[in-house]
């Protein structure tokens, strides 16, 4: 493969310029896209040309530089995450008709949730997050799911890291994120008051694959309320439906009780949210 003068390969390079898009910065001119991705502006203009020509990068009339659709439909051919969304989709959509507001698939990269899916509605909650955008794992519902259920490693890791705070609510005592951790494996779900958004709250369940392991979390962004538990049965329910769609099976004992169990705290009073 080719190389520069410094010895990065022209595939490196590219994938700089890839990289230098994020979700503030979709339509770049091609001097900024150099300066973000740290790259000469004549080899940021050379290999954008290039890009532009096999419809990986677009070139509007104003001449910014936009993520092609032909790279869009490579992405979304050979997505991992494919069989799981199409798994998950009529769930999601019967869970987004009961509740009425934010439903959200996620699945963890490295230290972070990476959100892959998501159902709104006019007047929904206040939303932070953006879809293909990332957080923290300790900051959210899906990543508490997630990272209760990964290695012993992976969590030392988070806990003895930066837990960095995004409103008064968020978790950054690594005793608290510990205890927090162990109350999601014991109940089944993650409640989050605020952990983000001080206005909203967030209610995750794992899913899980054939053998066992949570591969995927759903959860739900409702309004920060004296309502908000009564989508937990909801969100349980529609998570156990997407784990059986995966193939698994070894979940629905755990679904049956956990959701009895939260059906019972959230009906004193108040109506349930059901699927």
């Amino acid at each position: 493969m080719a190389r520069s003068t410094s010895g990065e390969s022209v595939l490196s390079r590219i994938v700089r310029l890839y990289e230098a898009f994020d979700p503030d910065a979709t339509s770049v001119t091609v001097s900024e896209l150099a300066r973000r991705a740290d790259l000469p502006l004549a080899t940021a203009s050379r290999l954008v040309s290039a890009l532009v020509e096999h419809e990986w990068l677009h070139r509007d009339s104003s001449r910014r530089v936009q993520i092609g659709v032909r790279m869009w439909e490579l992405a979304a051919r050979a997505s991992p995450t494919l069989g799981l969304r199409d798994a998950a989709m009529p769930f999601m959509e019967d869970l987004h008709a009961a509740v009425g507001q934010h439903v959200q698939l996620s699945v963890r990269q490295q230290h972070e949730v990476l959100y892959v899916e998501r159902l709104s509605a006019p007047g929904s909650v206040r939303i932070v997050n953006r879809l293909a955008g990332r957080l923290p794992l300790h900051a959210s519902s899906p990543g508490l799911v997630l990272l209760a259920h990964s290695s012993a490693e992976l969590q030392e890791t988070i806990l003895t890291g930066p837990l960095p705070a995004f409103t008064p609510h968020t978790v950054t005592d690594p005793k608290v994120l510990r205890a927090k951790l162990s109350e999601v494996r014991r109940t089944g779900y993650a409640f989050c008051e605020g952990y983000i958004d001080e206005v909203s709250t967030a209610v995750a369940a794992p899913l899980y694959a054939s053998r066992g392991h949570v591969v995927a979390a759903l959860s739900v962004l409702v309004p920060k309320n004296e309502s908000a538990r009564t989508t937990i049965p909801a969100v349980l329910a529609a998570a156990h439906g997407i784990s059986r769609a995966l193939g698994n099976r070894s979940s629905e004992r755990t679904c049956r009780r956990v959701t009895e169990s939260s059906a019972a705290t959230t009906s004193h009073g108040r109506q349930q949210v059901t699927l």
